[in-house]
């Protein structure tokens, strides 16, 4: 007896090469916009972490409240940080940056504090026996000494802002959350779309964080010595 096998439908594969080679261009624009939003948002909220954490170690009493208002700022969810700020800035790449550098201010501005606190008393008291000025002392010892717990804070917060920017694909601003959002609402949802847009978000984080590790080995060799003892 002739049997005659079922011919299986299996339908177009969840990933098409063909759609990457076709959106090449736009996928290294999308990346190149999620990477801007990253580094401004984090340049900022390190620089402001920096002067809230000297302000914090300058006059102690105000460290609670500063931690208190990161926090506050931490917890509003992005959707409606931008929307707040939509009526004042627009659909702009400045409405998505105010949002993502806030995140950033807790963790960098606990990290900061954490590890300047961290420096030995020993040290301190052997760089003023030099004539080292308190200003002195905190660029040139304290600091530098804190850069291991300062980049595992500046890790957290860039893998953290990475993940945040897809949303901005909500205000029309790109990045790689465009393709996560465009594939899933299209009428007939493009995995294809969304593989690319969570793959190469995660690739992201983990190339910055893999920069970030190489970056504290290079400015705080001596962390490697205490590691291997």
């Amino acid at each position: 007896m002739h049997v005659t096998p079922l011919a299986a439908d299996s339908g177009p594969p969840i990933f098409q090469w063909k759609w990457v080679d076709r959106n090449a261009d736009d996928i290294v624009q999308r990346l190149g916009e999620h990477i801007s939003l990253t580094a401004v948002a984090l340049g900022i909220g390190l620089v402001v972490s920096i002067a809230l954490a000297l302000l914090s170690l300058r006059f102690r009493w105000s460290y609670g409240f500063v931690l208190s208002a990161a926090g506050a700022l931490y917890v509003i969810p992005s959707l409606g940080a931008f929307a707040v700020l939509v009526p004042f800035f627009g659909l702009s790449f400045v409405t998505a940056v105010i949002p993502l550098a806030t995140y950033t201010l807790l963790i960098l501005v606990r990290n900061i504090v954490t590890g300047v606190d961290q420096v030995p008393n020993e040290v301190r008291e052997a760089a003023i026996g030099m004539g080292y000025t308190r200003g002195r002392l905190l660029w040139q010892i304290e600091l530098p000494l804190a850069l291991p717990v300062v980049i595992a804070g500046l890790r957290v917060a860039a893998v953290t802002t990475i993940g945040l920017v897809t949303v901005t694909s909500m205000l029309g601003l790109g990045g790689l959350g465009y393709f996560i959002r465009h594939g899933i609402q299209t009428a007939t949802p493009n995995p294809t779309e969304i593989i690319v847009g969570v793959g190469l978000s995660v690739v992201l984080a983990v190339v910055v964080d893999l920069l970030l590790w190489l970056s504290e080995r290079l400015l705080a060799p001596w962390t490697r010595k205490v590691r291997a003892r």
